[in-house]
């Protein structure tokens, strides 16, 4: 009998963002009759069993944070001795990589990118050497995976790559789930408009701008709601300035949920509000569920996904005045009889 090529998943923990929960669904998703799946929880101190697959063997490596953990993840990798590592979000790469002349001979390396890079350099608060790092590391790697056309020409610029060593692959969602919350009871207790935004509570995901149009779609159309689900760093600054706008009862924070999908049913728009993006998963998710979208041109890949498809607005630039123009005019096309 063929003994199955091993597959180490790397990850910095579960329950995280999209980049985490790709590699989850990726881990869950591979056929265990051709794998034998291994999956790498850098920072992860404890673990639910049932959060995973029985098919796949996972390893808590307990980490502080990721930039501390060379030796747990190279005494992992030199344990399972697998054919391929697979590490799924940009600082982790950079790590992993850099830890490549000290794998075992024969190791393929394939890191994926979870953002689009340029934006991602321009617009967070990164290190002024990450720049270096890309062009540095990303070279050595025996596959890069983008989840867009977009994200891939961005990334093969910023990093100084081929494009041929970059494959394409667009991410994988949680169809089974995603249908079944169609016939799920609404967790909305107001009439509507109800909004939904879901994401890590950072910079980046431009949540204070969405609280910011939030006012003005609050005195429009006075029994909309805001829901956010998410946790993060800006999670008592975003608090403070609802109180601030007078906006309490118009928006809700729910924290994390496992299912967003759970909300889908009684949301009349899914808004994503971002200053920069790769694809993000909850906008995919969204759009599979068949929901009204509102989204900012936060990457390429969103613009292509969107552009032509009904029921779907791109705001002009990444503003809380033009985001705040764009969901009443969406409200106003998906219910026109809604009081104002």
């Amino acid at each position: 009998m063929l003994q199955r090529p091993r597959i180490l998943l790397l990850i910095p923990h579960l329950g995280g963002g999209g980049a985490e929960k790709v590699i989850s669904l990726l881990a869950h998703g591979l056929p265990a009759d051709k794998y034998e799946i291994h999956l790498g929880l850098v920072t992860q101190h404890d673990l639910d069993s049932a959060e995973l697959s029985p098919r796949v063997t996972a390893y808590r490596l307990g980490a502080h944070r990721v930039r501390y953990a060379a030796a747990r993840i190279l005494r992992l990798i030199w344990r399972v001795k697998p054919a391929v590592v697979l590490s799924g979000i940009a600082h982790l790469n950079f790590l992993v990589l850099m830890l490549k002349p000290l794998l075992p001979r024969g190791t393929k390396l394939m890191i994926r990118q979870n953002s689009t890079a340029s934006r991602s350099l321009a617009v967070d608060r990164l290190p002024v050497y990450t720049r270096f790092l890309y062009r540095s590391l990303y070279r050595h790697a025996d596959r890069v995976i983008c989840p867009t056309n977009a994200m891939a020409e961005d990334l093969a610029t910023v990093a100084g790559i081929d494009e041929g060593l970059i494959a394409v692959l667009p991410n994988p969602l949680d169809h089974e789930n995603i249908k079944a919350a169609r016939t799920a009871q609404p967790r909305w207790n107001s009439p509507g408009p109800n909004l939904l935004a879901i994401g890590r509570l950072s910079r980046e995901k431009g949540f204070d701008l969405l609280i910011e149009a939030m006012k003005s779609v609050s005195q429009k159309f006075p029994s909309a709601r805001l829901m956010i689900l998410g946790t993060g760093p800006e999670e008592a600054t975003l608090k403070a300035r609802c109180s601030e706008l007078d906006l309490d009862r118009f928006v809700t924070f729910a924290g994390y949920e496992k299912m967003p999908y759970s909300y889908y049913p009684g949301t009349t728009l899914f808004v994503l509000p971002s200053r920069h993006e790769g694809m993000p998963n909850a906008l995919l998710e969204a759009f599979s569920a068949g929901l009204p979208l509102v989204a900012t041109p936060a990457s390429g890949g969103i613009v292509e996904l969107l552009q032509d498809h009904p029921q779907s607005w791109i705001i002009p630039e990444i503003s809380s005045a033009a985001l705040s123009t764009t969901l009443v005019q969406a409200i106003r096309q998906l219910l026109p009889l809604c009081p104002e």
